[in-house]
This record gives structure tokens, sequence and C-alpha cells, in this order.
């Protein structure tokens, strides 16, 4: 049963408009008493006259309940997070990290996720990165630290042809990335010098055991992949003949061997390369090149070297790939496996 006015002829007081309430029971429609039709919401009826839409009591739809998370089910997984990091281990797994870790690491790790517990500051996002880092450094007052351990910087897009980007570790070998598109390890020159920079970023990360590279804007840095990896030992070379096109810096030095001016800048760059004790090929052409810029005799390498080092350094054998030791008498160094002097 439903209410339907009648047409009201003239304003004859509130009296007046009571009595022409009536009530009707042709209708369907609780709103108008209007006829019932189809809705475009399943096991719904609609109103032809008014549109009013009502559940159709004789509708059979059953529709799949939706899952919502209560309340009670969120704060019980939000517990269990704060259970499992309160642990002492829980932020090394979050991180991916929980093998090989110091005790001063793993120490470290436990003051910093109580500051991240109770202030959290700070926030790693798995589902976002391409990788989980392998390295986490921070100071005494557990401030995350830079891990970067060289970069490239891009100086322009209009190669020569033959740059190359040589990337080594003594005792594990030498990576060759080169400008060549149909090479492996090669690759191409982008639109624009950020294209480029991130084509390169790209091709080190999917051949690197060394190394993950990630660019911004025309530079490319690099971060440790191993953690049993030392930085110091890791060399960034680039060959680039023709003009200068990339630069390798490490340690805040430009490795370029043009860039060295005067012979103090050389024995800069000799206690970065060398401050590991050992000269790989690569830091060996490197050195070179800047000798030859400067005009540095052979002889005055070597007392360089063991001024700095002492007589300890070794180089890197480019046959077998052995530390051979130096032998001042001959300024030189000598492989004893390949018998030859290096």
């Amino acid at each position: 049963m439903a209410f339907r006015k009648k047409p009201v002829k003239g304003t004859k007081g509130l009296g007046e408009a009571k009595e022409n309430l009536t009530t009707v029971e042709d209708g369907e429609c609780p709103r108008c008493g209007g006829a019932s039709c189809g809705s475009s919401i399943p096991g719904y009826l609609s109103c032809d006259r008014c549109q009013y839409e009502w559940a159709d009591p004789n509708s059979k739809s059953s529709g799949k309940k939706r899952h919502h998370e209560s309340v009670r089910t969120e704060s019980k997984l939000i517990e269990e997070f704060k259970q499992e990091m309160e642990s002492g281990t829980g932020l090394s797994r979050v991180l991916g990290i929980e093998e090989n870790l110091t005790r001063e690491q793993e120490q470290g790790l436990t003051r910093l996720q109580d500051k991240w517990i109770e202030g959290m500051h700070g926030h790693f996002n798995a589902a976002e990165e391409e990788r989980k880092p392998l390295i986490v450094s921070f100071d005494e007052d557990d401030n995350i630290l830079d891990t970067e351990v060289g970069k490239l910087t891009l100086m322009s897009n209009d190669f020569d042809g033959g740059e190359e980007v040589r990337i080594e570790y003594p005792g594990k070998g030498t990576e060759f990335y080169l400008l060549n598109e149909d090479s492996t390890n090669g690759w191409r020159r982008g639109r624009t010098i950020e294209d480029t920079a991130r084509n390169i970023a790209s091709v080190i990360n999917k051949s690197s055991k060394f190394v993950f590279a990630n660019n911004e804007g025309n530079v490319v840095t690099f971060e440790l992949r191993d953690n049993t990896l030392n930085s110091s030992s890791l060399v960034l070379y680039i060959d680039d003949p023709g003009g200068k096109d990339i630069i390798a810096e490490k340690d805040g030095v430009v490795l370029d061997p043009t860039a060295v001016g005067i012979e103090s800048d050389y024995q800069t760059a000799v206690e970065l390369v060398l401050s590991d004790g050992v000269i790989t090929p690569s830091e060996d052409q490197l050195l070179w090149a800047m000798r030859q810029h400067l005009g540095i005799t052979e002889e005055r390498h070597i007392e360089i070297v063991i001024t700095i080092f002492g007589e300890g350094v070794t180089k890197e054998c480019t046959g077998c790939g052995q530390g051979a030791p130096l032998y001042t008498q001959h300024n030189a160094w000598y492989c004893d496996g390949c018998e030859m002097w290096l």
C-alpha cells in the first residue's frame, strides 16, 4: 500500500491538503506506488515513475561476498611485524642481509632497527627496488652512510669509437664493456646523453659480478654486489681514444691521465689505485698513461711507489693472474710462474 497525492485545484489551506492524500493499492513502488521495472543493479527493482530502486524480494542472486580485513586482523599483522623486528634479526631479513654479518654490523643493525621502530625514521620498500642491498654502512650515531664506490661521468654524447669501460678486481678478473651494441657486453649511444648513461648501467647490471650500477642523468654510480669485496681493491678504468667523452672517478679522485698536471697529482693517483698493495693490469695502464703525460720515468715511478707503500707492492701478472714481487735492483716486477718481467 502506498500514498498518492491528487492534484490540488487552488490553495485552500492545510486541511484541504491533508484530504487530498489517498491510498492506492495498485502500485509496487514503496515510495510513490508506481509500476516496477528492471534495474541496472543485480537483485534490485526500479520504479518507472520516480526511478526509486529497492531490493527485489524474489531475487535469487548469490553474488560473492567481498572479503575485508578487519581492524582486528590488521592490528594482529602489525603486532607480528613489530615482534619480528624486536627479535633482533627482523631488520636484517627485511634488508636481505642475514648472512655474513660481522658482530659489529649485527649490533649496529639492532640499534638502527630500534630507532626505526621507535620513530619510524626512514624505510626500505623492497617492492619498488630492483635489488636488496648487500652492504649497509653507518657511523657511530647510526646514520646510514653512502655505499658508492665509484662513478662514471659522461661528458658528451658524441663518441669517437672504441670507448671502453673496465671494471676490475685483483685475482678475480676484468670485465669489459665497450661501445658496440652487437656485443654481449656492448652498450650503445642513445638519443640523449641520459639515455646513453642508462644503457651503460643496464648492460653492466646484466653482466657484472662485482658492482651494481645506477644512473642519474649523465652519471653512472657503482655499489659493490658482494660484501666480501674490498672497495679499495675495485678498479675503474676508461679507455677513451680521441676526445674526452667519459671520465671515471673514485674516492673523489678523477682517474683521467690528462687531468694530472704536476707530480703531486700523480702521487695522489698512486695512493688511490695502490691502496690495496696490488697493481692490476688496468691500474698499470692508467699509471703508465699518466707518466707519459707528465714525463715521469719508470725509475721515478718505482721511487714514488716505495716511498708511499714500501717494497711489498705486487703486480698482477697478465699471464697467470698471480701476484709478482718487486725487484728493486731491476726497478721492475717479475713473475716466477710465467718467467717474465712485468
